[in-house]
């Protein structure tokens, strides 16, 4: 988790941008953007947000107007906590959540402020760490407590259920670095050959995965009184009817 500063205020998940400029980092940061450039250039709106990994903008190829990065620290544009977000109810298009999440103590209590600002019909990208992945093997394995192997990873079937409990509509998720996490640019490039393998033939899925989730808002139904119709017998009326007769 990050540390507190001398003067009170949160620093960067120790390790993160460091992380972001070696091999492994490049690597994973160029499938993820290419993933999410393609995912957000079709979405419209007024405001969209990024929270997370403010070092680089995963908003780029969207068009909304507003486009803005949260966070606890580093360049953004609104520092606050992920888990109190500073934003009205039902005002935000899209969120994109790169990487919090499997390093968040809290990470429900993220997920429910981020759907409590989106709007209905609004729209969520998770990008994390695959636990079921040979990279997912190397944070079982790796006690070095360095990023990114010291993070607690969600699956995308448990990811799936939080945000369904939330009233999500999720697609199936898609998967991606299916290359062994080599440390050298040399055997990365050795391994590429994997990328483009079917993942059932190697058994191997991806050490991250993109997921895309729609928050839906069930319609309302009104619900009026049921007026009670009393129906007046037949036969009360009969003497009546007869009396007038029996006067004419």
């Amino acid at each position: 988790m990050p540390e507190l500063s001398s003067e009170g205020q949160r620093m960067s998940i120790p390790g993160l941008e460091g992380w972001l400029e070696s091999a492994q980092g490049r690597y994973v940061l160029g499938w993820e953007s290419s993933r999410v450039d393609a995912a957000v250039a079709d979405i419209f709106g007024f405001n969209a947000l990024q929270l997370g990994m403010p070092c680089h903008d995963f908003l780029r190829a969207n068009r909304i107007p507003l486009r803005q990065k949260a966070g606890d620290a580093g360049p953004v544009d609104a520092l606050c906590e992920l888990t109190a977000l500073p934003f009205a109810a039902h005002s935000t298009d899209l969120v994109v959540l790169p990487h919090v999440l499997e390093f968040s103590q809290d990470a429900h209590q993220i997920l429910r402020e981020i759907e409590r600002i989106l709007i209905p019909e609004g729209q969520l990208i998770v990008l994390g760490f695959n636990p079921v992945s040979l990279w997912g093997l190397r944070n079982r394995l790796d006690r070095s407590g360095s990023f990114p192997w010291h993070g607690a990873y969600i699956s995308l079937p448990r990811l799936k259920d939080w945000l369904k409990l939330l009233g999500f509509e999720v697609d199936r998720g898609i998967a991606g670095c299916r290359v062994p996490p080599c440390e050298r640019q040399a055997w990365l490039r050795r391994w590429r050959f994997m990328e483009t393998a079917d993942e059932h033939w190697w058994g191997f899925p991806g050490g991250v995965y993109m997921l895309r989730a729609i928050k839906r808002t069930h319609a309302m139904r009104l619900i009026t009184p049921a007026w009670r119709k009393n129906a007046v017998a037949g036969k009360a009326l009969r003497p009546i009817a007869q009396k007038e007769n029996h006067g004419h």
